[in-house]
């Protein structure tokens, strides 16, 4: 696989949660370490996403906002 996203990071597939029309997957891309990402439910299903399978976390923004009260 190559991609032109310069952060891709290897991961796992810890949960899968299902909406109406999107899924919530979360990924461990270390130790504690975990990203979400919503995407279609048919993308999920294309991509036979499940617990336990090894999955990217691919990073794709030109903006990272950060707020504090």
């Amino acid at each position: 696989m190559e991609v032109s996203a310069r952060n891709a990071f290897k991961a796992t597939v810890k949960k899968v949660v299902e909406g109406a029309v999107n899924n919530e997957v979360i990924l461990e891309i270390a130790p504690g370490v975990e990203v979400t990402s919503i995407i279609t439910k048919s993308s999920v299903e294309k991509l036979q996403l499940t617990e336990g399978k090894k999955a990217y976390a691919i990073i794709k923004s030109s903006d990272v906002m950060v707020a504090v009260d």
